[in-house]
């Protein structure tokens, strides 16, 4: 009897986990999570890349990918997530951005939550490590090793004389850029682009159009929705982009693609080394 109860003992103990979050919170799990509520796509995208998209009882609005979590229940976004739908899935976990504005109302009703937000390549590959821990995928390297070589491919796939060109990678209309500093800059960086907005900027930061115009970009990319009249822009229909027509604009779920830090970075690299492929045939 002894003996069984050490055993049963030694069992428990080693399916229990801890794992620190990125505000350094520390968490404890008796077992790994079996249901799990997720309120950022990059995070969503990892669970399932993880093989473990059963797990998943809730996820934000935003959360469009693979195709199986739209059937589940949308819980809002960054800012207004509803803590009462949340709390009645009874989820094991919600994991969400670091900035989340709902995390401290979960704690109090006695909801944990591990707020992970990846912001880079090196991040990218961390998350990925610490959900492979939270699930008990131990082969979770194994996912990153292939976004890795998929990576390899992309960069080994833009042609030589495309090497350097100037790219303005537009984020949304205000205009909000990608600046050098963000993961989508270091995609750029790593196919062997250039970024005209400097890393000193900010990883996203909000333009004046007057210094995209002065910066004149060799390649434009931007979402199809806001691609229309950039002609219209002031000074812009004289940039050398414009006037080249080298302009890739992306449909709704490429953007999304694009715009997540997350598991798909590969395809998304991809997408931009196809997008530079078609400017320099």
């Amino acid at each position: 009897m002894l003996v069984a109860l050490l055993l049963c003992a030694l069992a428990t103990a080693a399916q229990a986990l801890q794992i620190t979050d990125d505000r350094g919170v520390t968490l404890h799990f008796d077992a790994s999570p079996r249901r799990i509520v997720s309120l950022l796509p990059s995070l969503t995208e990892t669970v399932c890349a993880l093989g473990q998209c059963p797990r998943l009882v809730g996820v934000d609005r935003s959360s469009n990918w693979p195709e199986s979590v739209r059937s589940l229940p949308q819980l809002g976004g960054l800012d207004d997530a509803p803590i009462e739908a949340i709390v009645a899935l009874k989820p094991d976990v919600v994991l969400l951005a670091a900035s989340a504005r709902v995390t401290s109302r979960l704690e109090s009703l006695g909801i944990k939550v591990l707020a992970l937000e990846p912001k880079n390549f090196t991040d990218v590959q961390r998350v990925l490590r610490q959900i492979g821990v939270l699930l008990n995928v131990p082969d979770a390297e194994r996912v990153w090793r292939g976004i890795d070589a998929a990576m390899a491919t992309a960069v080994a796939s833009v042609p030589a004389r495309a090497r350097g060109a100037k790219v303005y990678f537009e984020v949304s209309r205000e205009p909000y850029a990608a600046g050098a500093s963000s993961f989508i800059g270091e995609m750029l960086t790593r196919l062997g682009l250039g970024n005209i907005v400097p890393a000193e900027l900010g990883p996203f930061p909000q333009l004046n159009p007057e210094f995209v115009v002065r910066a004149n970009p060799d390649l434009i990319m931007i979402g199809d929705g806001s691609a229309q009249g950039l002609e219209q822009r002031p000074g812009w229909g004289g940039m050398r982009a414009l006037r080249e027509q080298r302009i890739c604009a992306f449909k709704p779920e490429q953007a999304d693609m694009l715009v997540r830090p997350g598991p798909r970075m590969a395809q998304a690299a991809q997408l931009i080394a196809q997008c530079v492929r078609g400017q320099w045939p």
